[in-house]
């Protein structure tokens, strides 16, 4: 018997009735032969760390623009906390644990530079729009490797409904859901403090009573509440003073911090995308090779959407100033 399938029969014995069985995955876009040693789910998210889409995370914002400070997230550390929080929660329900974790390592590789400012700017002036869960699972399906990475449907749905309105049809899927906003709400009220946008002080009274007042009390206390409320169920949750409290905090991020806030530099960030998509949509020779050569099989805004959506914040900087900051002549 292959390691592989030694695998596949311990997930049958030790999780739960509700959870996604590695050898019952509906498979993938293209067929290919089975790993002798890592089940499909082990497979999709080692494909994920290896991609050079996951390694330019490291260098696409967070929350802050080029922050000086070492300690402050970035995309690939959010990725990072999402993907414990997830397994914390998938190991505890007795759910695919490596379903989990792929899910939550691909979520963000779609992401633009200069965060969600980048992702605004670009579903404003691309004529198909733009969100960045779609284009994760553009960049799993079509723009890493020569066709993708070939990742299993179940880690694809994942990806693509990790948030919006449609709901992912795997219980390790929803769990991202949760991860995703428990992490990064966290997260980004502790680099605000640290960045002196918002205080402690400042938070939401009521919100802080029922989350708790650090952010590792809160992350643990929401981790507990999803487990007890989803244990033996066919759906993951939280409960209703949970949910609410969570919400809250959310719209208090929002109005103070992710919107307007002197840490975003967001006139600046959008108008640096909006530059080089202009530009290089006019003048498509200035694409690298390999980009260009897209134009063969995809529109002039779809090969330029995809090369801008993949920039990180320095390379998108450095492509703005060689376009349109003249040099000293020597």
């Amino acid at each position: 018997m292959l390691i592989r399938q030694e695998y596949e029969l311990t997930e049958e014995k030790i999780l739960s009735p509700y959870a996604s069985y590695s050898s019952q995955s509906k498979g993938r876009m293209f067929s290919e032969p089975q790993c002798q040693v890592r089940t499909c789910f082990q497979r999709d998210k080692d494909r994920i760390i290896y991609s050079k889409a996951f390694r330019r995370l490291k260098h696409k914002t967070q929350v802050f623009i080029s922050p000086e400070g070492d300690h402050y997230r970035t995309r690939l550390t959010h990725t990072l906390e999402v993907s414990q929080i997830a397994r914390t929660i998938a190991r505890s329900l007795k759910l695919n644990e490596d379903l989990t974790e792929a899910i939550a390592l691909g979520h963000d590789l779609g992401h633009t530079p200069f965060g969600h400012a980048g992702e605004k700017v670009l579903n404003d002036i691309c004529p198909f729009g733009f969100k960045h869960n779609e284009q994760s699972l553009r960049v799993v399906e079509v723009i890493e490797g020569v066709n993708g990475l070939n990742l299993t449907w179940e880690v694809r749905d994942g990806i693509k409904n990790h948030t919006g309105d449609t709901i992912p049809e795997t219980l390790e899927g929803q769990i991202i859901r949760y991860a995703d906003r428990i992490a990064y709400i966290n997260h980004d009220i502790d680099d605000a403090i640290r960045g002196e946008i918002i205080s402690e002080d400042s938070l939401p009274k009521e919100c802080v009573k029922v989350l708790g007042k650090t952010s590792s009390k809160r992350i643990n206390n929401m981790i507990i509440n999803i487990i007890k409320e989803s244990k033996n169920s066919n759906i993951i949750k939280m409960d209703r003073e949970f949910q609410e409290a969570t919400n809250q905090m959310r719209e208090f991020m929002f109005k103070n911090v992710y919107i307007g806030s002197k840490a975003k530099e967001e006139v600046k960030a959008k108008n640096i995308i909006k530059e080089l998509y202009s530009y290089l949509k006019n003048k498509p020779e200035y694409l690298p090779k390999e980009v260009e050569r897209k134009l063969e099989d995809s529109s002039i805004d779809r090969v330029v959407c995809d090369y801008i959506a993949g920039m990180t914040d320095r390379y998108a900087v450095k492509k703005f100033h060689e376009i349109f900051i003249p040099e000293s002549w020597h």
